[in-house]
């Protein structure tokens, strides 16, 4: 692969491309309808976070947002926490989904690693949707209480989430890759009064009994009235009592579907922070909030219409399970994947792309490193000719990786990198089919989010690394946290540094065209004599090196204690750590970044520590190794790989040996 230096423009949309993407038609809509004219997309979001009720009412009507209820106002305070957006208005998101049914096309594509490939018509959607909102009523679930699933990526979960939406009950899910401990964690929490759950599933080809799980949480969970059990591993009858219901059962039923009239700030879903340390924090978002949020996402930024598949590789566990399916309130026909992307290869998503005609191809960095490392040419062997934009998330993708996706998968498509949170359920920053593609740079801040990079003092900053902080209030930020009294978790998490700006926890630079670099976690950023430096800057240079496939870095600069940064490394089969490679790293760094950021020491490792969304565990294993307790530093239930940590708990320990004999 050729060489590419950060910045490089690799795609620029043709004029006719511009005109008729959907942006282009929102700002055709707006000098039409309003009298607004802007000539450039940095014009368009100056006034969307200057004007932001004018802005926002103006997604409300460009979308025709369903309303049983009109609002009094856009925003009664432009004030964080606490912002009450379209008071009075009621709605349903539910509704919002089911306007768009028609006949000629399907409403999910389905594949997994035991079913080829299934599609479910917008009809079957809707009449399982009732039968299942039917059946949660007949147990007693009202508006506001919790129903929880242990459900994969699958069209039944899809319709166990809309089922709820459809009566107002709150809904949260968890992926059967969390473990029982995790799961009880984020659910005991809330206190649902419904479980769905499967009897097992299927991961790069092994089989999962998943019953005795099932049977813990039931124990665990004393609020439970009922489980809603699906046989998706074996088909054969269950054994049961009285409080379990089978899937097939309660879908038999005939109903007629109807919806719930919820005000704005009705909760429609719970999220949990990552967890990685303590209990995760319940993260309540809106019916309005989130349905506003997503339509002006896809429907307006993201060039996403009824006629586009929209597909994200994601598990229930993580907000881009949420947000993929907000494709449904645009009317796209919306692809599910459950299983691994590697398995049989690393061509399967990249199959499934090409049997489903996708348009919308989201994915994470960390998959197009997968694809990099592993040599993968995707393009040679697949027909991709109604791809339209590859989205990519969950991390910073580095200029390389953008510049692979352009050789490897099709040179003619918007490539959207973008930056977000389970906080919002959204993107702070993002792309759009209006803008060249720049290497490593994501091309804008998303409309509506007042996103700006501060200093320590709370001065906003142009072309310098700072904090990711946003000044206006979003739609959809959280209502509160579940069980929060006085929502001291709430004001900590977001607000304890720049009282009344929400302070996210990323380094972003922001250049005066608008353009992004997100240099990871701020919280666990390294300080090299004065020196700051975001994570991401020295994986992308390490990992650019053939022999290595992942690695951590964590500086454990602590008062008191001689500054010590190791470097931990997984290496590709064969590759071994000896003292040529350890320099290769060094110089690599010392070259690609500075001579400040060359490691203390090199560690190989079998695996980096990482959440069960993949994310690396930088903060709790900087903790770790500076010799907080386990049960302080991190939470194994919370992980996707917690053997992983035997290595850093031994290191932790010779490294406190050191420390009382200095």
């Amino acid at each position: 692969m050729k060489t590419v230096t950060e910045g490089t423009t690799l795609w620029t949309p043709t004029e006719e491309r511009i005109q008729r993407s959907s942006i282009k038609r929102y700002m055709n809509w707006l000098k039409e309808k309003k009298g607004l004219a802007f000539e450039t997309h940095q014009a368009l979001w100056n006034w969307s976070v200057e004007h932001l009720e004018e802005f926002w009412e103006s997604v409300w009507e460009y979308c025709e947002i369903k309303s049983a209820a009109p609002y009094r106002c856009v925003l009664e305070e432009r004030k964080m926490p606490g912002a009450k957006w379209f008071p009075g208005a009621t709605l349903n998101y539910a509704e919002n989904v089911f306007r768009n049914e028609r006949s000629d096309r399907p409403a999910l594509l389905f594949r997994s690693e035991r079913v080829p490939y299934r599609e479910v018509t917008w009809k079957e959607l809707k009449e399982k949707t009732a039968a299942v909102a039917s059946a949660l009523k007949k147990i007693g679930v009202k508006p506001g209480d919790r129903v929880v699933a242990y459900m994969p990526n699958i069209p039944e979960t899809v319709i166990a989430f809309l089922a709820c939406a459809s009566i107002g009950a709150i809904w949260s899910s968890c992926s059967p890759d969390f473990g029982a401990g995790s799961v009880i964690d984020r659910f005991q929490q809330i206190e649902p009064a419904v479980l769905f759950a499967i009897d097992g599933c299927q991961y790069n080809g092994k089989e999962f009994d998943k019953r005795p799980i099932v049977d813990e949480l039931r124990k665990k969970l004393p609020s439970l009235k009922k489980t809603i059990l699906l046989p998706y591993l074996r088909k054969n009858e269950q054994e049961r009592d009285d409080s379990i219901l089978l899937w097939d059962e309660i879908i038999q039923e005939k109903a007629e579907l109807s919806y719930e009239y919820v005000p704005f700030d009705h909760p429609l879903w719970i999220l949990y922070s990552s967890g990685t340390t303590g209990l995760p924090k319940p993260i309540v978002q809106g019916h309005g909030g989130i349905l506003i949020e997503h339509l002006k996402t896809l429907m307006i930024e993201q060039n996403i219409t009824k006629e586009s598949t929209f597909f994200w590789f994601t598990t229930t566990g993580w907000m881009m399970w949420n947000f993929l399916i907000g494709g449904l309130l645009v009317g796209a026909a919306v692809v599910l994947y459950d299983g691994s992307p590697t398995y049989p290869d690393g061509n399967a998503l990249w199959e499934l792309a090409e049997k489903a005609r996708i348009t919308h191809f989201g994915t994470s960095a960390a998959f197009i490193n997968i694809c990099m490392k592993h040599g993968i040419k995707p393009k040679e062997s697949y027909d991709f000719s109604g791809l339209e934009a590859v989205l990519s998330t969950g991390s910073p993708l580095t200029a390389e990786g953008f510049l692979w996706v352009y050789e490897n998968v099709k040179d003619d498509i918007c490539l959207v990198s973008c930056s977000g949170g389970t906080d919002v359920c959204t993107a702070f920053v993002g792309g759009s089919p209006m803008l060249p593609v720049r290497a490593g740079v994501i091309s804008c801040r998303a409309l509506g989010a007042k996103v700006q990079a501060f200093d320590e003092n709370g001065n906003p900053l142009i072309n310098e690394v700072g904090e990711l902080v946003v000044t206006e209030p979003m739609p959809s930020m959280p209502l509160f946290f579940w069980n929060d009294s006085n929502h001291e978790r709430y004001m900590s998490s977001y607000f304890d540094t720049y009282p009344g700006v929400w302070k996210h926890g990323d380094w972003i630079k922001i250049n005066e065209e608008g353009g992004c670099i997100i240099y990871g976690r701020s919280d666990s950023t390294i300080n090299r004599a004065g020196v700051r430096m975001g994570t991401s800057e020295i994986y992308r240079v390490v990992e650019a090196i053939d022999e290595v496939l992942d690695s951590l870095i964590i500086d454990l600069e602590m008062m008191g204690r001689t500054s010590f940064m190791p470097l931990f490394v997984v290496l590709n089969p064969g590759a071994v750590l000896d003292e040529a490679l350890k320099e290769k790293i060094r110089q690599a760094i010392r070259q690609n970044v500075s001579p400040r950021f060359v490691p203390d020491e090199i560690y190989q490792v079998k695996q980096i520590p990482k959440t069960l969304n993949g994310k690396k565990m930088e903060i709790p294993i900087r903790k770790l190794l500076l010799g907080f307790p386990l049960e302080k530093a991190v939470n194994p239930g919370s992980m996707a790989n917690p053997e992983s940590l035997e290595f850093f708990m031994e290191l932790s320990a010779k490294l406190e040996n050191n420390v009382k004999h200095q």
